[in-house]
């Protein structure tokens, strides 16, 4: 499934480099802790979690991750925004839970 049918799907906000929604997403990983993700995500992933800081573009651009949903709809600094653009990385945006936004994630993708 492309990245574009999730967002228009799930009705995520998406923040940053938008044609980065055609690229097919394989599944998803829920974590908050970069080591995890970086040793436990696969390539074609999309990345859920409630962190909002520079790194989590360093993390998604290693891993080759479709994209990262921030979630509770918390605010992405600009200068996140600005690095996730510059690396090709795209960012969306949700007011659900991390449970919630897997769950339908997961429906998706099954």
């Amino acid at each position: 499934m492309k990245l574009s049918d999730i967002v228009n799907k799930l009705s995520l906000d998406v923040k940053t480099y938008k044609d980065g929604l055609q690229h097919a997403v394989t599944g998803a990983y829920v974590s908050d802790l970069l080591s995890d993700v970086m040793a436990n995500s696969k390539e074609g992933h999309i990345w859920i979690t409630l962190q909002a800081h520079i790194n989590i573009v360093a993390v998604a651009s290693m891993k080759d991750l479709a994209g990262i949903i921030i979630i509770g709809g918390r605010q992405v600094p600009e200068e996140v925004l600005k690095k996730a653009d510059e690396e090709e990385i795209t960012v969306m945006t949700t007011p659900l839970s991390a449970f919630e936004i897997a769950g339908r994630l997961y429906q998706l993708l099954t």
